[in-house]
């Protein structure tokens, strides 16, 4: 593939550009120009990811010339991660952006949401495209800002007003980091392309927990990675902010959220060497899933749950990273990119829909030796499925993975076995769990094919990590067994004390929002304006 037809890619994001320029001149309540160039744009990107998809898998990994001094500047690189990403954000956006032509119909700024909406996707466009340390900065801070605008949509509400206010202060930490990772990266390797960083971080034998330049980069990236994806403590942001229109939410939950596990794999040369930096991400990734998992259980507020889903899963991603299965944590970033912006775009009809279903469940009958039993049984499944597949289980972190999936299946097979109903039922659980498990080793061998030779070979964990990670799952099982117990126990005032904090996330956000002045109120109101009679 020619260098220089990488450049072809950049058709994605200019579309965008385009549209957000055409929208400036349409602030009425119907922008028409603005809805056509939106639609426009949208199929532009479906059809160069396809076809930059095409030219990737018969012509391999390509960049693009540098345009720039020094080996920093302007430049692209299209492989098989890019392009996955790519066609991902590229059908997001079509659906995004029809849904939102008719979302905000009739509001005086509509155009204005259209323009803002279409540079937001421009900016994460060249983000998953960027060959240089250069162009990935510029992108991350400009997706940054502008989904700052989107989320100041409605400058009258003061809790989008905070939200944004937190988030933007998240963010540039995160910028920092990123910026202090660059810096050591460039002045370490002598240049910002990706390419020729990945060839010499290959080439670099990791040498245990030693803290040189590499390690010290790898850490940053590892703690702008996190701030993007709103780890644990700096998560309240993305709970709070429901008050952006939907379509903002589907976009920021399932293509901009999805940055930092992004950096992770796409800068996984550099740091999957560096141990203190894949500690850091086994830590702070697990600890996130494992607090998410349990707070948004007590949650009210439809939105919200999904919003600490979204957390814990970007906590999920971030630890699998940890371990070095870097396809099955992009397999994940996919999957759950496509779930959540379902979810958002639907969640104004869920509980129509919750009423349309009228599915009556068998009652649960709360015996911890049927729990047991389901957790065997999904054990077995998992030893069936992956003796078939011929993968060698003694490998610890597919050891790891597996203890992830049978805990996952166990919560499928549990309200079945655990219950009132027949063996018919149990039998077709038990199937579906087979299937389930079948379809994960299936996608994720795709995943690993798919990403074959753009993504590192990892380097082996050691019993540090092995350690930290089976403690993890330890506090897991214990999770999921309180989840599929807890609906069949009667409420006691201790556990409705404890589903008080869950709720309110332990209030770890507090602190952040003194900092912000959430908590502050006018010293004074102002008195309303006399009217005059006869005005």
């Amino acid at each position: 593939m020619s260098s220089a037809v990488v450049f072809g890619a950049l058709a994605a994001p200019l579309a965008f550009v385009a549209a957000s320029v055409a929208s400036t001149s349409w602030r009425s309540d119907r922008p028409g120009l603005a809805e056509r160039a939106g639609r426009i744009a949208s199929w532009v990107g479906v059809v160069v990811a396809g076809a930059a998809a095409a030219l990737v898998a018969i012509g391999g990994t390509a960049s693009s010339p540098l345009v720039g001094a020094g080996g920093l500047g302007f430049a692209l690189r299209l492989d098989a991660l890019s392009v996955i990403m790519l066609l991902m954000i590229s059908v997001l956006a079509l659906v995004i952006v029809r849904f939102s032509a008719s979302y905000l119909d009739g509001d005086p700024r509509h155009g204005v949401f259209l323009g803002r909406l279409a540079a937001t996707v421009a900016a994460v466009e060249v983000l998953v495209l960027a060959g240089n340390l250069a162009t990935f900065l510029a992108a991350w801070v400009l997706t940054s800002l502008a989904l700052h605008q989107l989320l100041l949509f409605y400058r009258d509400r003061p809790r989008a007003v905070v939200a944004a206010r937190k988030k933007f202060i998240v963010a540039r930490l995160g910028d920092a980091a990123l910026l202090g990772a660059a810096a050591v990266l460039y002045r370490h390797f002598g240049t910002g392309d990706f390419g020729e960083i990945f060839t010499q971080a290959a080439a670099t034998a990791p040498d245990g927990w030693a803290f040189g330049p590499v390690e010290l980069a790898a850490v940053l990236l590892v703690v702008a990675a996190a701030l993007k994806s709103a780890q644990f403590p700096t998560h309240g942001w993305l709970v709070e902010v429901m008050e952006t229109p939907t379509p903002v939410s589907a976009l920021l939950h399932a293509g901009i959220l999805n940055a930092g596990p992004f950096l992770a794999i796409r800068m996984s040369p550099v740091l999957d060497g560096a141990r203190p930096a894949t500690t850091l991400l086994i830590l702070v990734g697990g600890t996130t899933a494992v607090f998410a998992s349990v707070a948004l259980l007590t949650q009210t507020s439809v939105k919200v749950v999904l919003g600490y889903s979204s957390v814990a899963h970007m906590g999920f991603m971030l630890m699998v990273c940890g371990l070095g299965a870097y396809p099955a944590a992009l397999l994940h970033l996919v999957a759950h990119s496509f779930y959540k912006a379902h979810a958002f775009l639907s969640s104004g009809s869920a509980i129509d829909e919750a009423r349309a279903a009228k599915v009556h469940l068998p009652r649960r009958l709360g015996r911890p030796a049927r729990v047991v039993a389901s957790a065997a049984v999904a054990l077995v499944v998992y030893g069936a499925v992956a003796a078939a597949w011929g993968v060698d289980l003694r490998e610890p972190v597919l050891v790891a993975l597996g203890a992830v999936l049978v805990l996952g299946t166990t919560q499928l097979l549990a309200p079945a076995l655990d219950s009132e109903a027949g063996l018919g039922t149990a039998v077709r659980t038990v199937a579906l769990a087979a299937g389930v498990t079948m379809a994960f080793f299936s996608l994720e061998a795709g995943a690993h094919h798919l990403v074959a030779g753009v993504l590192p070979t990892p380097v082996g964990r050691d019993a540090v990590q092995f350690g930290l990670v089976g403690a993890l799952l330890l506090v897991s099982a214990a999770v999921v067994a309180m989840q599929i117990l807890e609906p069949a126990r009667p409420s006691g005032q201790g556990r409705r004390a404890i589903a008080v904090h869950l709720r309110n996330g332990l209030y770890v956000n507090a602190a952040f929002d003194r900092v912000v002045g959430a908590l502050r109120r006018p010293a004074t109101v102002p008195a309303p304006v006399p009217v005059r009679a006869g005005r």
